[in-house]
This record gives C-alpha cells, sequence and structure tokens, in this order.
C-alpha cells in the first residue's frame, strides 16, 4: 500500500492485500459496528424484555436474555465489536449483573459522539468530557445510594429479585430468590462472598418449584460398588487425593517368575498393600471416603467387608467444596491420617432424582461454607436459563452484602444523574461541556428502551420521569413497566447494587473512549499469490527430494517410491 510519493514513485510499507481506513472513515466503521453491537441486545433490556434464540453449529439451541451470555455465543468478526463485547464480560465479571445495560449505553455513547464529531469537535474533546463526566455520575450515584444490611433477608430478597425479573416467572423468581439469598448468608465470610463455593447442579425434573437449597454437596457420582450401602447417617468423611491401587508397576520395569509360589507371593504382597489402605482409613473412624483418583475393585471389594461407602473420581473443585462442606482436610498420605482430618455431613446418600438418573448428595452439614442448589425444569433448555437468572441474583447478592449500598432500579439512577449532569456542564465551559451534555443525554436510552420494549411510548413515558425527578422526593423514581408510570422504585421493591451501576458507567465510558480515540484501522492482508506459489514450489521440490532419497527424506528412506 502506497503511503508517500518518492519521485513521484508510490513507496509500499504494507503487505499486499492489507486494507487501511483512515480518519472519519475510520471513526464512522468503528461507532457503526459498535452500534449494531447494542442495537442486537437492546431489545432484551427490562422487566419485558425478549428473548435470542442462538444456534451454535453443531445445531445446540440456546434461549436467553443474557446480554454477556448472547455476545459470548454470537461468533463476531468486526474488533470494534469485540471491544462492546468486552464490555459485557467485564461487567459480567466485576458485577454480576446489568451486562445489557453496559453495551446499550456504550453503543448510545458512541452515537451521541458521532453527533458532535459531525459539528466539528474534536474526538479527544469529546473523549475528555466523557471521562469528566463518568467521574461524576459515579460521585452522584454515590449519593444517592442508601445502606442495606447483610442480615436484612427482604431486601436482599428484592435485590436478587430485580436481578431475574425478565428471565424467570414471578411465582418462581421469589423462591428461587429466597434460594440465593439464603445460599449468599451462608458463604459469606469476614465480609467477602465467593459465589463459586455455591455449586448449581442441574437435573430435569417435574419444575422449578421443586428446586431446592442443600446444605452441603450435592454431585453426579455413584458409589464405587454396588455392594456398598446406598446411604450413610453420621458420616465421618475422609477425603483422600491419592489412587486407592496397588502401586503401578513402570514401563521400563521387569518381573520374572520362575515358580508358582513366586506368584503367589507377588499376589499376596499386592492384597497386602491394598489391606493396610484399608485399615489406615477403618483405623481413623472413617465410614465414607471421597477419592480424587481411582479405586481398584479388589480395594473396593474390601471396602465393602469394612461397611464403607467410598466413592472414585470426584473432580477437583468438588473435592475443595466437599471440603469447605464438610470441615474435612483433602490428604494425601493414608499413613498420616488422623480423626481430626474427618469431615461430618448428617447424611450421605445416592438418590435417584429422576428416571434412571441419580445424584449423590452429601447434607445436613454444620455450617457449611459451600452448598448446592438443585435446579429443575421440564427441559434443559429451561434449566439453562434458570441457571444464568440463579448466576445473576448470586452475583449481586453477594456484591450488596460485601458493599453495603444500593439504589433505586427501573431507570431512575440514569434520569437522577442524567439531570445533575446537564446542570453540571454548565459549570465546565468549553467544547467539553457538549460531550457533557451529551454524556447525560445518552442515559436517557435506559429507561427510553425499557419503555419501548413494554410498548409504552417512551417521549412521554421520559417526560413523565423528569418532571418526577426535578422534584424534592422524586429521586427514587423509576418506570413501573406493568402500569406505565413513573412509581418510587425503593417502596416496589426494584433495587440495585451500587457497583452494578458505577461499573456500567465505567465499562461503557472506557470503551467509548477507547473507540473513539482510534483514527487509522490497518488490517493486515493474507498470503499474497507470489508468496502462495513460492511456498507451493518449495513444498513441491521437498516432496521430489524425499522421492528420491536425499538427506533428511525420511531417515533415508529412498525405496518409498509411493509416499
Amino acid at each position: 500500500m502506497a503511503n508517500q510519493q518518492a519521485g513521484g514513485q508510490p513507496v509500499y510499507i504494507l503487505k499486499e492485500g492489507s486494507t487501511r481506513s483512515r480518519g472519519r472513515e475510520a471513526q464512522s466503521y468503528n461507532i457503526m459496528a459498535a452500534m449494531a453491537v447494542a442495537e442486537a441486545v437492546r431489545s432484551t433490556l427490562g422487566p419485558k424484555g425478549m428473548d435470542k434464540m442462538l444456534v451454535d453449529p453443531t445445531g445446540n439451541v440456546t434461549v436467553t436474555n443474557d446480554g454477556a451470555t448472547i455476545l459470548r455465543e454470537v461468533d463476531i468478526e468486526h474488533p470494534a465489536a469485540k471491544m462492546i463485547c468486552e464490555v459485557a464480560k467485564t461487567q459480567d465479571d466485576e458485577a454480576g449483573d446489568g451486562t445489557t445495560t453496559a453495551v446499550v449505553l456504550a453503543g448510545e455513547l458512541l452515537k451521541k459522539a458521532s453527533e458532535l464529531i459531525d459539528q466539528e469537535i474534536h474526538p479527544t474533546v469529546i473523549a475528555t468530557g466523557y471521562r469528566t463526566a463518568a467521574e461524576k455520575a459515579k460521585e452522584i450515584l454515590g449519593n444517592m445510594a442508601i445502606s442495606v444490611n447483610k442480615t436484612d433477608k427482604a431486601q436482599l430478597r428484592e435485590i436478587a429479585m430485580t436481578a431475574m425479573t425478565g428471565k424467570v416467572a414471578e411465582g418462581t423468581g421469589k423462591m428461587l430468590a429466597d434460594l440465593a439469598v439464603d445460599a449468599v448468608i451462608a458463604v459469606e465470610e469476614n465480609g467477602k462472598v465467593d459465589v463459586s463455593n455455591v455449586k448449581v447442579e442441574k437435573k430435569v425434573g417435574p419444575g422449578i418449584m421443586a428446586s431446592e437449597l442443600v446444605k452441603g454437596i450435592v454431585f453426579d457420582k455413584k458409589r464405587a460398588s454396588e455392594g456398598m450401602p446406598k446411604s450413610v447417617r453420621n458420616a465421618k468423611i475422609l477425603l483422600v487425593n491419592l489412587p486407592l491401587e496397588v502401586r503401578k508397576i513402570g514401563a521400563d520395569t521387569s518381573i520374572k517368575i520362575r515358580k508358582p509360589e513366586q506368584m503367589k507371593s507377588f499376589l499376596d504382597q499386592e492384597n497386602e498393600q491394598l489391606q493396610k489402605k484399608v485399615a489406615a482409613i477403618a483405623g481413623c473412624g472413617a465410614n465414607v471416603v471421597f477419592c480424587q483418583k481411582g479405586i481398584e475393585d479388589l480395594m473396593a471389594n474390601y471396602l465393602v467387608k469394612e461397611g464403607i461407602f467410598a466413592v472414585k473420581s470426584v473432580s477437583e473443585t468438588d473435592m475443595n467444596k466437599l471440603a469447605k462442606a464438610t470441615g474435612g482436610r483433602i490428604v494425601t498420605k493414608l499413613e498420616e491420617i488422623t480423626a481430626a482430618d474427618l469431615g461430618a455431613a448428617a447424611l450421605v446418600e445416592e438418590r435417584r432424582v429422576t428416571g434412571e438418573d441419580t445424584l449423590m448428595f452429601v447434607e445436613g452439614c454444620k455450617n457449611p461454607k459451600a452448598l448446592t442448589i438443585l435446579l429443575r425444569g421440564g427441559t434443559y433448555t429451561v434449566i439453562d436459563e434458570l441457571e444464568r437468572a440463579v448466576h445473576d441474583a448470586l452475583r449481586v447478592t453477594g456484591v450488596a452484602v460485601e458493599d453495603g449500598k444500593i439504589v433505586a432500579g427501573g431507570g431512575a439512577p440514569e434520569i437522577e444523574v442524567g439531570l445533575r449532569l446537564r446542570a453540571f456542564a454548565a459549570t465546565v465551559g468549553g467544547r467539553e461541556q457538549m460531550a457533557v451534555e451529551a454524556f447525560a443525554s445518552a442515559l436517557d436510552v435506559i429507561p427510553r428502551t425499557i419503555a419501548e420494549n413494554a410498548g409504552l411510548d417512551p417521549i412521554d413515558m421520559l417526560v413523565a420521569l423528569r418532571s418526577r425527578h426535578e422534584k424534592k422526593d422524586g429521586k427514587n423514581f423509576g418506570l413501573n413497566v406493568y402500569e406505565g408510570k413513573p412509581v418510587d422504585m425503593l417502596k416496589q421493591g426494584v433495587i440495585e447494587p451500587l457497583r452494578v451501576k458505577t461499573q456500567v458507567v465505567s465499562s461503557a465510558a472506557e470503551a467509548a473512549v477507547m473507540i473513539l480515540r482510534i483514527d487509522d484501522v490497518i488490517a493486515s492482508g493474507g498470503f499474497s499469490e507470489q508468496e502462495i506459489a513460492a511456498a507451493q514450489a518449495s513444498a513441491q521440490q521437498s516432496l521430489a527430494h524425499m522421492r528420491r532419497g536425499g538427506p533428511g527424506a525420511m531417515g533415508g528412506m529412498g525405496g518409498m517410491g509411493g509416499f
């Protein structure tokens, strides 16, 4: 590609086939790509948002209105569009909810920026104004926030239900919200909530209402032997991370047996090894063994004789959760185990849950720091969407417990921040003022989209919301899509963690600024025709050389004429 003229001749600095767009053209392409991503998920926003059906190349179907899931499953190629997808991922990682809001806001910020660029305002000026507006917006949100007590289950349930709104029916949402709140309170330690300690196990069954919270761990495994009891009460649980098998003989080891007595002696030694392991397990008082490695059939028979319940090939993540739930320690040497290493549970049982499907239940743990939500549903598609809803509920409840700060939902924060930013813009001065005003206008896209997706007139709703927010006690008023009017969202129980909203503002503004600052897009081309031809010629020469048996030709095996 020619970049400069030297004596009337073009100087080529890029490979043939490369493409380049600069200036306003590059910005327009990037902004359009980002807006297209935002438009794709916009219809899923709000209590009455629609779902998307995603079909992958293998025919698997995903039905969801979760922004992060949609953008993760869709195969997007445009680099600027991928940057917007990263906004959803970051939002999901940091706050657990608000992914669609962040993407829609980022797209609207870029749309407003494009209008400013058309008015000859430089992108760097817009970027500066957006950063200023984002910082002020987070300050306003902080002033709007109210405190929440981590022991207030009623308010935490409202937070969880707000996160699941639009994903599950209202009746089942209350039940699942209760499960999520109880789980978060149980695993909270020193003000921190690690939701990875809440395992979500899925099984097709009678319906959503059959879902339950198990104060322990549920996982998909069976007993090591049918001769073992199906259940053990008052379980003393040993967690081992070593194979309960005879020590394997190395590949380079040879054993010479010349007499039948030697063979019998060899087998007796193997049996003695296994019996020592069984004696060590029984000696510490364990009546249940969960093994991360394998358990030999003969070892399983010895355990049956001792009345010990055993499960093999338990995953590392399940082992770690079992340790947290039962209070046991994962051991790597049977010779060193003591009764203090054992965990405890009221019941360990292999239980049939539907048809021929069974699950392993370890329940009745005392003060467990890891537990399980067992989700049931009519179809796998329903259960998968339920899992995403419960994930959002767990994350936002955990964030609320950690931060102790919440704000109203239903578009109330966006309207309030937009009004305050317009007043703040007058104090900024210069062209940055227009960027701050554009940021404030972009925030209106959230309540406007909620209204549109509910079949309401967006202009009427925005006017009504702004009018209510101008009054003294109106900062928490959002849009009630069922009644079509502004209501106090705190009284309605539509509540979100403060972190969700501040992260939306931060991630959307940062993505918009990054895309705005790009004025040159250089896409490297593939191999040129000359390079492909040269590579083919080289390959043919190498093949001919190999056929002749030249140096390095398959180890000098020149006789492979048909190679």
